[in-house]
């Protein structure tokens, strides 16, 4: 499925309605979400929009030089909610002292990765996957699930 968003109110109400779903969903380890795309295709607002959505009262920002974000959630079926921005990682060994296994092994999580394509080997087989790429006019961004 293909979605063109035309500003990034429009682009983080599509993160919105997405988190609203897989807050529906019940899973036993993580729910994985890789986004790939180019720099400034909507990635990061995409993701504050997904915030929102699971009514996470933080400001949310790339976490380009932590890697990984950990917020907690106060939902019935997901607990912990991970924002990882990939883009800063070389080789997959790099994930192994970030404990990234283990995160993905948590039960009643969301993960959300930005530049998952860097990681796409250690990810999951049963990742969702959305592409964010440039539209023709400055603030539309073409978003393409690969659900």
């Amino acid at each position: 499925m293909k979605v063109i968003t035309y500003s990034p109110l429009e682009t983080k109400k599509l993160g919105e309605l997405l988190a609203k779903e897989v807050l529906k969903t019940k899973n036993g380890n993580a729910v994985v979400v890789a986004l790939e795309g180019n720099l400034g295709g909507g990635k990061t607002t995409f993701i504050q929009g997904f915030a929102e959505g699971l009514k996470l009262k933080n400001k949310i920002t790339s976490p380009t030089f932590l890697i990984f974000r950990h917020y907690k959630l106060q939902t019935i079926r997901y607990k912990h909610f991970f924002h990882m921005d990939a883009y800063r990682i070389k080789k997959l060994s790099e994930l192994e002292p970030l404990g990234f296994k283990k995160i993905l092994s948590l039960p009643r999580s969301i993960v959300l990765i930005e530049w998952g394509e860097r990681i796409k080997k250690a990810l999951p087989k049963k990742t969702r996957w959305l592409e964010f790429r440039h539209g023709r006019k400055e603030n539309e961004r073409v978003i393409k699930f690969k659900i």
